[in-house]
């Protein structure tokens, strides 16, 4: 009896999978899910109760993992003695952004579902929550130097803003994309580069 659940489990996020890969979240149709499953609507409620408990089954595990690993590279970094983070700037985050990339690579249908069609679920605000939680960092940061004597100077919220938006959204062009993964790990390597002297200079360092 197991083995027939994990089957008709299996069935419904596959056909799932499918569905929401060619019609996003919002255009998925829950009766087009089950045809093509080959269960009952009943079965399928019997798994889950709506669309969007079904979108999360495909993608909450790897949307979280990600989610973390990205705020404890924020953490780690937050945790250094305040002299020493100047010269760690952009390591910590760098060797996170990699293996992000690593991780979404090995998961890459369920990225591409997050990235590119979850519009109407939480999902869809990944962007936004990492230039959030990126823009505090920042600040921190600007405190750290400002206690370590080494003030930067005022930065346009605005631009701040646009250029942290811009990073991660330059990260992800790597994943919707599907670059070599060769070439993603070399692209997000000069990316980090180019990102990390940027705002050493508007920081005045």
């Amino acid at each position: 009896m197991k083995g027939t659940e994990q089957t008709t489990l299996h069935l419904i996020l596959s056909a799932a999978m499918q569905e929401f890969l060619d019609k996003g979240f919002r255009s998925a149709s829950l009766r087009n899910i089950v045809k093509a499953a080959g269960v009952t609507t009943g079965a399928f409620y019997g798994y889950y109760k709506s669309k969007e408990e079904l979108f999360e089954a495909l993608v909450g595990e790897q949307y979280d993992y990600f989610m973390n690993c990205f705020c404890k590279a924020q953490q780690a970094f937050a945790d250094l003695p305040p002299e020493e983070q100047p010269d760690r700037l952009g390591t910590i985050s760098g060797a996170c952004m990699n293996d992000m990339l690593l991780y979404a690579y090995s998961h890459l249908d369920e990225f591409k579902l997050i990235l590119c069609h979850s519009e109407g679920t939480r999902f869809s605000n990944i962007v936004d929550e990492m230039v959030e939680i990126e823009t505090k960092g920042t600040h921190d940061y600007l405190k750290v130097l400002d206690n370590l004597g080494r003030p930067s100077p005022p930065i346009d919220e605005r631009l701040e803003h646009i250029l942290i938006t811009g990073m991660f959204n330059a990260f992800f062009e790597l994943i919707i994309h599907e670059m070599p993964l060769d070439k993603a790990r070399h692209y997000l390597q000069e990316m980090r580069d180019f990102y990390t002297a940027g705002w050493m200079k508007i920081m005045g360092q």
